[in-house]
């Protein structure tokens, strides 16, 4: 108990103004998770998943002491569909190792599945951003709302392997950062802007792995009565 007092009420001095210690580790654990993901690790999901928990206490701050910060919804939202999506990509993946494959094997989205992908985010983002807004999440409401659905696209598109997930995140930071700036999370916003810079650097990783993966070979002999 001591420990998740000290946990909920740590701060940081920075200037005039402090920082979360839950924000950081939140960030921190979220950096490890990309790390991983990039090098297709299964644990990347767990970790991801512990710095998700401590984000979703961060962004509903009003809730959890935290009178003079912001709310942004669809961040708060979006960590806890991070964690119901890790827990699917955590035992896809795991699944794959134990069967003797590599945890995920990179592979390119359909020209059907991009088209889909992009009309998601999109739409996803118009349909959210007045539910949003009658939640009082923090102005643009439609940036917090991007960030929502563009993550869970990208999520799950980490869970399937698609190399484009990539630019998805690079999507997200894009409209994340300025909005993580205005409403104060500065720490949040640095680690963004970082991912901005790894995400590309994540999806030429992913784009090599598969145009050096390994084509399959048939090593049982064709059936002559098969034609």
């Amino acid at each position: 108990m001591d420990f998740l007092r000290w946990l909920f009420d740590a701060q940081i001095p920075v200037g005039n103004s402090s920082l979360l210690v839950r924000e950081l580790l939140g960030n921190i654990f979220g950096l490890l998770s990309a790390l991983g993901g990039m090098r297709r690790k299964v644990w990347a999901w767990p970790v991801g998943i512990i710095g998700n928990a401590l984000l979703l206490t961060v962004f509903l701050g009003s809730i959890f002491g935290d009178a003079d910060t912001a709310n942004l919804l669809g961040q708060a939202g979006r960590q806890i569909m991070f964690i119901a999506v890790s827990i699917y990509g955590w035992r896809r993946w795991q699944t794959s190792k134990n069967s003797g494959a590599d945890a995920v094997t990179p592979q390119w989205a359909s020209g059907r599945t991009r088209i889909i992908l992009v009309a998601s985010l999109i739409l996803g983002t118009a349909a959210l951003t007045p539910v949003f807004g009658m939640l009082g999440s923090y102005e643009p409401v439609w940036a917090d709302a991007w960030t929502f659905v563009g993550s869970l696209l990208a999520t799950y598109g980490m869970a399937k392997g698609w190399v484009e997930f990539w630019l998805i995140w690079v999507a997200v930071d894009i409209v994340g950062v300025p909005l993580l700036f205005s409403a104060g999370y500065y720490a949040t916003a640095f680690m963004y802007l970082f991912y901005g810079g790894f995400t590309l650097v994540g999806f030429f990783v992913w784009w090599r792995a598969k145009a050096h993966e390994k084509p399959q070979v048939q090593v049982d002999m064709p059936d002559p009565t098969v034609r």
